[in-house]
């Protein structure tokens, strides 16, 4: 209903004068998501002929095979449209872990811009970092989702804000989100997040101002994240690894672990999702063998079997299991 009621809003103005974006939801491919039927229905629903901006939607370890494979034909149909001009730019939004974006743009270098998720405490916490670094390398630029992370960065502890008012007092507690943003040049949209008219206009005067940020503030921006974390502190050395008699890849759970307990939320399900079950938390036989080699003492199966719980609280997880159960009885069915 979102693209329908944009396209009656916009259809008020000239269409010169607004640029219109959407997303294919490839990440949920069924039989009635043929590429296609979904973009003839778009154009409808938003009463335009062209995109100017147009995603596939969520490219991520669970969805990258679906994107790149040719019974689908997803990307080829999408770069068809962009030759016909009915879309403008072609781009893609991810969730993605680093080497799942490098192994998508591997088979679509062609893309004109990426959505990641991007704030001063993901830099480190969901790596970020070090999508942003790969997109800048391969000159794509970069669209911001969850500057504010769903308004947790709005809003902090009375002792950090009085931290972030010392330095900046006429200033608000988001503006310092949007200005780490803003400092990155790379960074060519954010997607501000915006619940009522006081946020819209305090956004247009931090966006407006473009005020730099010192080293000082980013080393107090880099103090508070890490403070919100209350993070196991794995430095991915993977010493760990070598001796799992499982195999699993544990710098990466330690990290989704600490990623889950801030926020809870979709991403860290669906990474997990994406994994064979001999590779999940779950998997974990609590033989101590990487806890005994952990230069920062960590407790690795302890937490595993905190990660394993809190991953089947998750509604997200309920969901994807569900999902997966759905598939196979059609499979059954079918067979």
């Amino acid at each position: 209903m979102s693209e329908i009621a944009v396209g009656r809003a916009l259809s008020a103005y000239p269409r010169e004068k607004w640029n219109l974006a959407t997303k294919y939801p490839g990440h949920q491919i069924a039989s009635s998501y043929d590429p296609a039927a979904v973009f003839e229905e778009q154009l409808q629903k938003c009463g335009v002929e062209v995109f100017d901006y147009y995603l596939l939607h969520n490219v991520y370890e669970n969805s990258y095979g679906v994107y790149t494979d040719p019974k689908w034909g997803i990307v080829d149909y999408f770069r068809e449209q962009k030759e016909k001009g009915r879309i403008r730019h072609l781009g893609f939004s991810t969730h993605g872990r680093p080497e799942t974006v490098e192994k998508f743009l591997e088979t679509a270098p062609d893309m004109e811009f990426c959505q990641i998720q991007l704030n001063y405490l993901d830099w480190t916490l969901q790596d970020a970092a070090a999508k942003y670094d790969l997109l800048t390398k391969r000159n794509i630029p970069v669209w911001v989702m969850e500057p504010v992370r769903g308004g947790r960065l709005a809003a902090l502890s009375p002792e950090d804000e009085a931290k972030m008012r010392a330095l900046r007092p006429a200033e608000s507690i988001a503006s310092w989100a949007f200005r780490f943003l803003i400092a990155l040049p790379n960074v060519k949209m954010v997607l501000s997040g915006m619940s009522n008219m006081a946020q819209m206009e305090d956004n247009i005067a931090t966006f407006s101002a473009s005020a730099p940020k010192t080293e000082a503030e980013r080393a107090l921006l880099m103090e508070i994240a890490e403070g919100l974390k209350n993070a196991l502190p794995c430095t991915r050395c993977r010493y760990c690894c070598d001796g799992c008699p499982m195999g699993l890849e544990i710098p990466m759970l330690i990290h989704a672990f600490n990623d889950l307990k801030f926020s809870g939320g979709m991403t860290v399900p669906m990474q997990m999702d994406a994994l064979p079950d001999d590779k999940r938390p779950s998997a974990c036989v609590g033989c101590g063998a990487c806890a005994a080699v952990c230069p920062q003492n960590i407790d690795i199966p302890a937490a595993m079997r905190e990660f394993a719980a809190l991953l089947e609280k998750s509604p997200k997880w309920a969901e994807l299991c569900r999902q997966r159960e759905e598939a196979a009885r059609r499979l059954r069915g079918k067979g």
